[in-house]
């Protein structure tokens, strides 16, 4: 059984996020490795509690190194930059703490696992004589602005600005170039992380997304025969995630049989005002900020997932839709983009929010006339949750795992 040294900065049982990947990894390496696991503390007690549950839990060895509370606060308020500074310090007392565990324990594998963001890949790297796996890491070139449009003007320049600056640190940041040499490989989160590792650093980095799909056990549904077309969009009500563009493409189908479940919190009334204004407002249903049940349950009743995001990592919620059988349209890009096969549902590429609109109308009107099609994406689901389930994904990184010491010893 290899041993795994895991730098997962968060980590914690029943939650999303960050958090609930880095836990979701280790509960399923652990099943074929051991680990020695490098986390923050603030989900110490909760970690403890599950690792007792776990058949596999004997595998699985934590290590804390915690910060202050102030610092979590800092985490939490996503665009505080300030938590960086303290996030570097971080990693640097936790490449301290796995250079002693790498004095008393064998470890077959150094693994950055998260957070996923390229800006910051730890200090693991620096190790010597064991390999070093970096990933999946998220490092897409930029945001596309060709949907900031009416995102605000603070908004537009900070996402201009953010653009300008991760083609610096993608052409220059010292670490992260380091961190890539010293990598025997390094795991892209989405096909776009693939093409920045590419164009920036010159290597073919392997696909993983760094989310995985719970395999569930839902009856297909015949709904060849409803009267209606509803369609299921779920997000926060933020310029990233545009809603705009969802209702503007309802409206564009000029078909009164679709109908727009929307669930989310946030700001809705400029979307409600946009619904009105383009005479939908009664094909639009708004169910607000719901329990994770009832936005399932609403999931099993609709016919179509429509996620018109343009900024990810891999979102959760698109591989609950494939988990409930429910077929997706989306944007070619980040990790809904990967997920999604033509098995499953349909795709458009980037474009421009005009050219977008129309896209989506005409993927709407086709379901809408063609109901069989639909059915059959929500039957192949089931063989595309076993390809994306944490199972499946641990497997393919043990395997990469094998392939890497092997590598190393024959070098």
């Amino acid at each position: 059984m290899l041993s795994i040294l895991i730098n997962a900065y968060a980590c914690s049982p029943n939650m999303g996020s960050e958090p609930g990947m880095a836990w979701n990894w280790c509960v399923n390496l652990a099943k074929h490795c051991e680990l020695h696991i490098i986390t923050e503390g603030e989900f110490r007690e909760q970690i403890e509690a599950a690792l007792k549950t776990l058949p596999q839990g004997k595998n699985m060895h934590f290590y804390y190194n915690p910060v202050s509370d102030e610092i979590r606060k800092m985490c939490w308020n996503q665009g505080d930059w300030r938590f960086y500074k303290y996030y570097k310090e971080w990693q640097g007392k936790t490449y301290e703490m796995a250079r002693d565990i790498c004095r008393h324990t064998h470890i077959d594998i150094l693994h950055q696992l998260n957070m996923i963001g390229f800006r910051e890949p730890g200090y693991l790297w620096k190790i010597k004589n064991i390999p070093f796996v970096w990933g999946p890491v998220d490092a897409k070139e930029k945001f596309p602005v060709a949907y900031l449009a009416g995102a605000g003007l603070k908004i537009q320049l900070f996402m201009k600005l953010k653009n300008f600056l991760t083609g610096i640190q993608l052409r220059y940041s010292q670490r992260v170039h380091q961190a890539v040499e010293r990598a025997s490989v390094v795991v892209s989160a989405s096909s776009n992380s693939q093409q920045a590792f590419k164009k920036f650093f010159h290597i073919d980095s392997p696909l993983l997304n760094e989310t995985g799909c719970y395999v569930q056990e839902h009856p297909i549904i015949d709904k060849t025969q409803k009267d209606t077309l509803d369609v299921l969009w779920v997000g926060k009500m933020d310029f990233r995630k545009q809603l705009g563009l969802a209702i503007q493409s309802i409206a564009k189908t000029a078909n009164p049989r679709i109908k727009l479940h929307i669930v989310g919190g946030g700001d809705s009334v400029p979307y409600q005002t946009l619904a009105k204004e383009l005479n939908i407002d009664k094909q639009c249903k708004w169910h607000g900020t719901i329990t994770h049940n009832e936005v399932l349950r609403i999931m099993q009743k609709s016919d179509v997932f429509l996620f018109t995001s343009v900024a990810e990592g891999t979102p959760h919620v698109v591989l609950e839709a494939i988990g409930n059988n429910l077929p997706v349209l989306c944007f070619n890009t980040c990790g809904q983009g990967d997920s999604v096969n033509e098995k499953v549902g349909h795709k458009i590429e980037l474009t421009n929010p005009q050219q977008s609109i129309k896209d989506f109308a005409e993927a709407l009107n086709r379901f809408e006339n063609n109901r069989n099609l639909l059915k059959t994406y929500s039957i192949n689901c089931k063989a595309r949750q076993l390809e994306l389930s944490w199972d499946n994904k641990a497997k393919q990184m043990v395997e990469l795992y094998t392939i890497v010491k092997k590598k190393w010893f024959a070098n």
